[in-house]
């Protein structure tokens, strides 16, 4: 009986290894996905790669929305925004950033809020709305939208 619960346990964790969003399987450094992800970086300028994240994560957290969700997507949508925010206040903390200090030290600021409001949004049902606004506003400037669209 312990063999089975073993293997339950390991069906269960590979379960939650699947990206169900991007419906590639989470692997090894040799897997498809790795491969597809380097051709990605190799091409795509490093704002084209934020702006399809950005978007990918955003609609991951609108989708959480719908009433027949589970709440685990909720919060591993969230919990992909989290470490979207963090690679992002990581990147802007660094001296060979090259966006202007203030607008750095707004969007650090920023980021500091969405952590504080993911961890608050973990522990509740509250909605979503404002993590996806910030999002949105992120994608338009990223995207060089006029305020007011997207």
């Amino acid at each position: 009986m312990p063999r089975v619960k073993a293997i339950n346990a390991t069906r269960k964790k590979a379960r939650l290894m699947y990206d169900a969003h991007a419906g590639l399987q989470l692997s090894g450094p040799a897997s498809a996905g790795s491969v597809y992800g380097k051709i990605i970086r190799d091409t795509e300028r490093p704002r084209e790669i934020e702006l399809r994240i950005f978007e990918q994560i955003t609609t991951a957290l609108e989708e959480t929305g719908q009433p027949d969700i589970h709440f685990t997507s909720r919060i591993a949508a969230l919990h992909r925004n989290r470490e979207l925010w963090m690679t992002l206040m990581c990147d802007l903390a660094d001296d060979g950033n090259q966006l202007p200090k203030s607008l750095r030290a707004r969007l650090i600021s920023l980021g500091l809020w969405v952590i504080n409001e993911t961890q608050r949004l973990v522990r509740t049902n509250d909605s979503l709305t404002d993590l996806i606004e910030v999002n949105r506003s992120i994608i338009r400037g990223l995207a060089g939208a006029p305020v007011g669209a997207c």
